[in-house]
């Protein structure tokens, strides 16, 4: 699918106002590919009402959201080894009321959970205002707006 920046926020919010928890989203791409824009648009879709800067020095940023719900934002470009992952209470992410999203979760290695979403961002090659977005389910998180639940690959 390819997506604007602001079909890429509309789709964003969508995914936050409707995904149930819990639930973990793993953001992938490149520098520029939107990561940060898609999660801030999750978050606001979830009703966080405060900005969310990109957790790029911090590591990890907790959010709360419409009542019952958490909105958990990590970033590990940073993370040198997933053994850090440990020092952020990586064994507690994922509890029933939150949304989890972690941008560059290929730094997480096999500690990704075993049910979560991977999108992956890319500028779209020729036109550097579209996004290519493809999204992969990993075990069986709980359904993602935009995506049926047969979305799969191994």
């Amino acid at each position: 699918m390819r997506l604007d920046e602001s079909g890429l926020v509309l789709w964003g919010e969508r995914i936050g106002e409707t995904v149930e928890t819990p639930v973990v989203l793993g953001l992938r791409g490149p520098l520029g590919a939107g990561k940060s824009v898609l999660a801030r648009a999750i978050g606001t879709g979830a009703g966080v009402l405060e900005a969310m800067p990109s957790p790029s020095f911090n590591l990890l940023f907790r959010y709360p959201a419409r009542p019952g719900k958490e909105v958990v934002h990590l970033d590990l470009y940073r993370v040198a080894s997933p053994d850090e992952l440990w020092e952020l209470g990586w064994e507690s992410l994922g509890a029933d009321h939150e949304i989890v999203i972690v941008e560059w979760p290929e730094r997480a290695e096999t500690l990704m959970p075993m049910d979560h979403w991977l999108i992956e961002l890319s500028v779209t090659p020729g036109d550097s205002e579209l996004r290519d977005v493809k999204v992969r389910r990993v075990g069986a998180p709980s359904v993602l707006a935009g995506f049926p639940m047969s979305v799969t690959e191994p």
